[in-house]
């Protein structure tokens, strides 16, 4: 579920996936297998592109279908 929902917000933001593996400091080939589910993606590249995205980590995984982010704790 995460790589079809990182690709559509990546498509959604009009991005290539070299501009989303900027920011994720890491190789555009890296991010590419992310999003064809060829390599499991890290918590902190999941924490990361949730982040960028303004979105949840539950919401990449699949968890919820909630798409704003929670709100941070105090």
């Amino acid at each position: 579920m995460a790589y079809q929902r990182i690709r559509d917000l990546r498509e959604d933001s009009d991005l290539s996936q070299a501009e989303v593996a900027k920011v994720l400091n890491c190789y555009q080939q890296t991010y590419s297998a992310y999003e064809l589910g060829q390599r499991v993606i890290p918590p902190e590249v999941l924490i990361a592109l949730a982040q960028f995205h303004g979105t949840s980590v539950d919401y990449l995984l699949g968890l919820t279908n909630v798409q704003e982010p929670y709100p941070r704790a105090k």
